[in-house]
């Protein structure tokens, strides 16, 4: 019973598996942009890791004006509250595991999307979702948040020069859909997020969307309680000027470690629950073949 919950639960929130697995089949002997044995396979294929990084690079998010002005205006994130979650397990799915002919697919599709998403923020200064910059904090910010949520929580943590080389793999991806300057390193992400906070605020929405990222959209007892374990976790993650920012206060040391204890916990049990990763298994089999 356990376990049927937890797969529904994921299920919902994911809308199964992230891409058919029929995507990753083909072609035989195609790596795609990382290949096996790489870290960003090793990260992306630990489904509650990237359940907590997911979430908290969404309210980190937030704190960039123009990028969070382009999801108030363009998403419809209340109506669809796993939507914009499912779109992403896809592309980063896609773009991990599938053939470079899927990459070059899924890049395309969301550089088609980003050509429409324009506008106005409130303080009068115009925003698009092509812009370099905007494209390297959203993706810094995720990036980031999946590879710190994998060190807390993942099963075998990444040594420095495995991090390093995550995200030196990983800005491709970034620079494929457009984005420029993007740091490929511990170092150069942590001094890019110093430099960057002169441009951040949490405006109105970003309280708003933090708001509702927190805020428990299943109804039974289970969903509430994973819900708000993997919320939890999420703020935990943010660093401290996100939370300065989004006035979130910081735990006491007793609640930070009753916290992670409890996220350490859902995780194994979520492990157990779905198994190896199919996507995982689908595009070894894949690359090895032929």
């Amino acid at each position: 019973m356990i376990r049927a919950a937890l797969v529904s639960g994921v299920s919902r929130a994911l809308g199964g598996a992230p891409g058919l697995l029929e995507e990753y089949r083909t072609p035989a002997g195609d790596p795609g942009l990382f290949g096996p044995g790489s870290a960003p396979w090793q990260v992306h294929a630990d489904l509650p890791a990237m359940l907590v990084g997911g979430i908290s690079s969404l309210m980190l998010q937030t704190l960039h004006p123009l990028a969070m002005a382009g999801v108030a205006q363009h998403s419809r994130y209340r109506e669809d509250p796993f939507g914009r979650l499912q779109r992403t397990a896809r592309f980063v799915a896609g773009t991990t595991f599938g053939s470079r002919a899927l990459v070059d697919q899924l890049v395309g599709e969301v550089r088609q999307v980003h050509r429409f998403v324009r506008g106005v923020a409130a303080d009068g200064r115009p925003y698009s979702a092509d812009d370099p910059a905007l494209l390297t904090w959203v993706h810094t910010t995720e990036v980031w948040s999946f590879l710190r949520s994998y060190q807390r929580y993942g099963p075998r943590p990444l040594l420095r020069v495995e991090k390093d080389r995550y995200l030196a793999q990983m800005r491709e991806v970034a620079m494929m859909l457009g984005a420029r300057d993007v740091p490929g390193s511990v170092a150069e992400v942590r001094a890019y997020l110093r430099d960057v906070q002169g441009e951040l605020e949490a405006t109105p929405d970003a309280f708003e969307a933090v708001r509702f990222l927190r805020t428990p959209v299943g109804e039974g007892a289970g969903d509430v309680l994973a819900h708000r374990i993997v919320s939890g976790a999420a703020l935990d993650l943010l660093p401290p000027f996100a939370r300065r920012a989004l006035h979130l206060g910081r735990p006491t040391p007793i609640v930070k470690a009753q916290a992670r204890t409890a996220t350490a916990t859902f995780a194994v049990l979520l492990r157990w629950a779905v198994g190896p990763s199919l996507v995982l298994a689908t595009a070894t089999e894949r690359s090895l073949a032929g």
